[in-house]
């Protein structure tokens, strides 16, 4: 029973270590390597535009 809280923080290290290992890979989400190089520039599209949009909130954009 004196364990009891050894054993809840080597639980907490090691879920946060699990985490860490996973973080920055990607999920198999199945698409391919032009179908997600794709997907990524239409996101960066979108996020360029809304970046010069907070920027410049009076430009208009094409």
């Amino acid at each position: 029973m004196t364990r009891g809280n050894q054993r809840e923080l080597a639980r907490q290290k090691n879920i946060k270590k699990t985490q860490d290992n996973q973080k920055g890979k990607r999920k198999d989400d199945s698409l391919s390597a032009a179908q997600r190089k794709q997907r990524d520039a239409e996101i960066m599209k979108l996020k360029q535009k809304a970046a010069n949009e907070k920027r410049n909130p009076n430009a208009e954009t094409k």
